[in-house]
């Protein structure tokens, strides 16, 4: 099982979150470096992959919207050429700092409002997985398995990793809830949710029920108020479950 965190989600002298990127990278497997257009300028961008690099952790393009403002969680209405475009940018210029260390794109993942407009936009899903195919074909692509870009990756043979949120709720769709404001949660709560979603292949909703989820990496972010709590507990509840914990 993987654990995911974005990353490097600062812009010059400010910083989101907490706890430093340095304090995380060692409890994850796999890092979505934030590519300038949400968060992250190049500077930023080349002392997260070093530090990757460094711990052995998988290097991911994480591209947003061109919303600095709103960290691209606000939804641009604009044509699927252009965004694919504007993804394909952002993957080009993480991939010149990962080579300039001696790593390479193991994966993407869409950011924020990005994520969520591709999860359910089939022409921009399949423009996106197509381009993938020709410019990163060994690249993972990570989204949601009720997502379309799930699903279309399957049919065109790109790479896919589904996500759980561990510190993300669900509803009955299997969607996550969103909220403006994440509270402080519990790690180990959040741990044990986490070992029952591998175990059982389920996720308790909103609306209390139980719902089946499918998934490769386990994902929590590194701006939810105690961050660094959560990453120091998932890898040992799962290692003490008897499940691997690795990069895809």
């Amino acid at each position: 099982m993987d654990i995911n965190c974005d990353m490097g989600e600062g812009f010059g002298h400010w910083r989101l979150g907490e706890t430093d990127d340095a304090a995380l990278m060692p409890h994850i497997t796999s890092a979505n470096i934030a590519t300038g257009f949400h968060a992250g300028d190049p500077s930023l961008m080349d002392a997260t992959v070093a530090l990757a690099v460094k711990h052995g952790v998988a290097i991911g393009a994480h591209p947003g919207f061109a919303d600095l403002r709103g960290f691209g969680r606000r939804r641009m209405n604009a044509a699927p050429e252009e965004m694919v475009n504007d993804i394909l940018y952002q993957l080009g210029a993480l991939r010149e700092f990962a080579s300039r260390h001696g790593g390479t794109i193991a994966h993407v993942k869409p950011h924020g409002a990005l994520y969520m407009e591709l999860a359910q936009n089939e022409a921009m899903s399949r423009l996106l997985v197509r381009a993938l195919r020709k410019v990163a074909p060994a690249a993972h692509l990570f989204c949601m398995d009720i997502s379309v870009t799930a699903r279309i990756a399957r049919e065109e043979g790109q790479p896919v990793v589904r996500e759980f949120f561990a510190d993300r709720d669900y509803d009955n769709t299997g969607a996550i809830v969103f909220a403006r404001q994440v509270g402080r949660a519990d790690p180990l709560a959040m741990a044990e949710r986490v070992v029952r979603a591998c175990r059982e292949g389920v996720v308790r909703t909103v609306e209390g029920d139980d719902r089946p989820i499918a998934f490769e990496s386990i994902c929590f972010h590194s701006d939810t108020p105690g961050s660094l709590g959560i990453a120091q507990a998932l890898k040992p509840a799962l290692v003490a479950a008897g499940i691997a914990v690795g990069a895809p």
